[in-house]
C-alpha cells in the first residue's frame, strides 16, 4: 500500500513539472517580436531646460535693430547710438607758388655747381703769366666745349684779347670783371625776356608750348602755370597732347595744385580741337592766359610737324598767338640747335625754355640758341622742384657761370 502511494506522489510531481515547462514555453512564444524599422525611435524631451533654451527668441516676437536697442552707459542710463555723419570729399589744396622775382638768384648755387668747371677753367687760363697763342686757343676750346658756338666764341675771344692788351688787366678780380662784362653783352641785355601774358585784344593771351619728345614739355607747361599764377595771372590749361598716355592727367594735376582748370579731350583725339576748346573756355571764363601743351614730336617727322602747324592755325581763329615757347633740353647741346631750326620753320618761335640746365656744364647753349634763332631765352629749368622754373636773367646766369 505504501508503495502505491509513493508512486502516485512521484507521478503528480512529474505532471506538475511538465505543466510548468509547457506554460513557460507558451508565454515566450506569445511575446511579439520587435519588427525591424529604418526609423529611429523618438524619445521624449527631458523636462529640464537644456543649454541654449533661454537664448531662443519666441517666434511671435518681432525683431529689433541695433539702432532701436538702448545701451546702458556707466551710470546705468540708456545711450542712443547715432549713425556717423558722411564725410564730404576734400577739395584739393591750392598751393601758393614762390614769387618769380629773383628766383634765378635764389637758384644760383644749384646752377653754379654744374657750371663751375667752365667758369673756373676760363679764369685759370686768363690768369696765366703769359697769354700766348696757345693759351688763347685753349680758351677757345673751353668755350666750344661748353656749346657756346663757333661764331660767338670767336667774337668773345677777340674782344677779350683786345681788352686785356689795351687795359693791361692781370689781377684775378680785373680778369673776372672783363669776362663777366663780355659774357653778359654776348647774352644780350636789351632783349625782351618777359613771357607775353597780355593780349592786345579783349581775349586771354594764348601761349603754345612746343618741343620734341623727352624735353619735359608737359612738366614745363605745368611749372609755367605756377610762374604765371605767382605773378597774379589767372590761367586755363589746354591738354592738346592727346597721344601720350596720361599726359592730360599729368597736366591736370599741375593745374589743380594752383587752381587752374584743364580742358582736355579723348585720348588719341584731335589736338587742334582741344586747343580750340581751351581758348574758347578761356574767353568764356575771362582768364588772363591760356597755356596749350602740344604733343612731343620728332623734328624729322614731317607729318607731325604739319599737324603742329594745324594746331596753330586753328587757335588763331580766336585771335593771334601771343607766345610760342620752344622747350629744349640743355643736355642735348648742338643737337638742340638742329631741332630749333626745324620748329622755327613751322611755327614762329618767340622764346626759348631751356630745361635741365642744372645737369650740364654746357651752359653756353644759351648763347648759341639765341644767336641761331634770334629769339631770347626766357625761362630756364634748374631742377625737379615745382618752383624750379625761373625767368632768365643774364647777370645772375653769368655770375653762376664764372663763380664769385
Amino acid at each position: 500500500m505504501e508503495l502505491v502511494i509513493l508512486v502516485v506522489v512521484i507521478a503528480l510531481v512529474a505532471v506538475v513539472a511538465i505543466g510548468g515547462l509547457v506554460v513557460g514555453s507558451r508565454r515566450r512564444k506569445s511575446l511579439p517580436s520587435r519588427p525591424p524599422s529604418s526609423t529611429p525611435t523618438t524619445t521624449a524631451p527631458p523636462s529640464e531646460p537644456q543649454v541654449g533654451d533661454e537664448a531662443e527668441e519666441p517666434r511671435d516676437e518681432s525683431r529689433r535693430t541695433i539702432e532701436e536697442v538702448g545701451l546702458p552707459d556707466s551710470a546705468g542710463t540708456r545711450v542712443v547710438v547715432e549713425e556717423p555723419p558722411v564725410a564730404e570729399p576734400l577739395a584739393p589744396v591750392i598751393e601758393i607758388p614762390e614769387p618769380t622775382a629773383g628766383r634765378l638768384i635764389r637758384l644760383r648755387a644749384r646752377l653754379a655747381r654744374s657750371q663751375n668747371s667752365l667758369g673756373k677753367g676760363l679764369l685759370t687760363l686768363l690768369s696765366r703769366e703769359h697769354l700766348d697763342e696757345e693759351t688763347w686757343e685753349e680758351i677757345e676750346d673751353t668755350l666750344l666745349t661748353a656749346d657756346v658756338g663757333v661764331a660767338p666764341t670767336q667774337e668773345l675771344v677777340e674782344r677779350l684779347r683786345e681788352r686785356v692788351r689795351v687795359l693791361g688787366t692781370r689781377t684775378p678780380e680785373g680778369l673776372r670783371g672783363l669776362l663777366r662784362e663780355e659774357l653778359v653783352q654776348l647774352l644780350g641785355t636789351d632783349l625782351d625776356r618777359a613771357v607775353r601774358t597780355e593780349s592786345p585784344l579783349d581775349t586771354p593771351a594764348v601761349v603754345m608750348v612746343v618741343g620734341v619728345n623727352g624735353t619735359g614739355k608737359t612738366t614745363t607747361t605745368g611749372k609755367l602755370a605756377r610762374v604765371l599764377v605767382a605773378d597774379g595771372r589767372s590761367v586755363v590749361l589746354g591738354a592738346a597732347d592727346t597721344f601720350r598716355a596720361a599726359a592730360a592727367d599729368q597736366l591736370q594735376t599741375w593745374g589743380e595744385r594752383v587752381g587752374a582748370r584743364t580742358v582736355r579731350g579723348p585720348e588719341g583725339g584731335d589736338p587742334a580741337s582741344v586747343a580750340f576748346d581751351a581758348v574758347k573756355e578761356g574767353i568764356a571764363e575771362g582768364a588772363d592766359v591760356v597755356l596749350i601743351d602740344t604733343a612731343g614730336r620728332l623734328h624729322t617727322k614731317t607729318g607731325l610737324m604739319d599737324e603742329l602747324g594745324k594746331v596753330k592755325r586753328v587757335v588763331e581763329k580766336h585771335g593771334p598767338l601771343d607766345e610760342v615757347l620752344l622747350v629744349l633740353d640743355a643736355t642735348t647741346g648742338q643737337n638742340g640747335l638742329v631741332q630749333a631750326r626745324v620748329f622755327a620753320e613751322v611755327v614762329d618761335i618767340t622764346g626759348i625754355v631751356l630745361t635741365k640746365l642744372d645737369g650740364t656744364a654746357k651752359g653756353g647753349i644759351v648763347i648759341a640758341v639765341q644767336r641761331e634763332l634770334g629769339v631770347p631765352v626766357k625761362l630756364v629749368g634748374l631742377g625737379e622742384g615745382a618752383d624750379d622754373l625761373a625767368p632768365f636773367e643774364p647777370g645772375a646766369f653769368v655770375d653762376a657761370l664764372i663763380g664769385d
